[in-house]
């Protein structure tokens, strides 16, 4: 069970802390070189658009996992926050069974339309948007992991 449990931190750490990283770093290099060479060389790169813009999408998708597990994504709890603890609960229990719901639904047709996108090519690179979208299946999943483990802590505290 332990040996479960660190292989799965570690794949956690992978998709949502180096990833991420990765990502922000090429697409901010990229981002940089476009800067340079439109203004100080007057020839801007036509890669650099492409690369900026799927650089964004994957840090964006693997990053918000990362913050669903620290618990640091905004919330706009106003109401929320007037509620007793019982209330808090069951109102956290309802909304996580809705995103995990509408998350298991959303799953196939999203695999559907992104191996379906595969014909398709980026139009300067090249790469397939089959693979350039396919971060929203890992997300999506992720997501469904997460709100799953959030369910679970949710119903040992309503038992007791």
């Amino acid at each position: 069970m332990k040996v479960i449990r660190v292989l799965s931190k570690c794949i956690a750490d992978l998709v949502e802390l180096y990833i991420p990283c990765a990502t922000f770093c090429i697409m901010f290099l990229a981002f940089i070189t476009q800067i340079i060479s439109r203004y100080a060389f007057n020839s801007p790169l036509s890669w650099a658009f492409e690369v900026t813009t799927f650089g964004f999408v994957w840090t964006v998708l693997f990053s918000a996992l990362y913050a669903k597990r620290t618990r640091s994504h905004v919330k706009f709890s106003i109401i929320y926050d007037m509620l007793s603890t019982k209330t808090k609960l069951w109102v956290r229990l309802c909304g996580n069974l809705l995103i995990v719901f509408t998350f298991v639904i959303a799953v196939y047709p999203s695999w559907d339309f992104i191996m379906f996108m595969g014909y398709k090519k980026s139009t300067i690179l090249n790469i397939p948007y089959s693979i350039l979208y396919f971060p929203f299946i890992i997300f999506l999943v992720g997501m469904i992991i997460r709100f799953s483990i959030d369910i679970v802590e949710d119903i040992k505290k309503i038992k007791n």
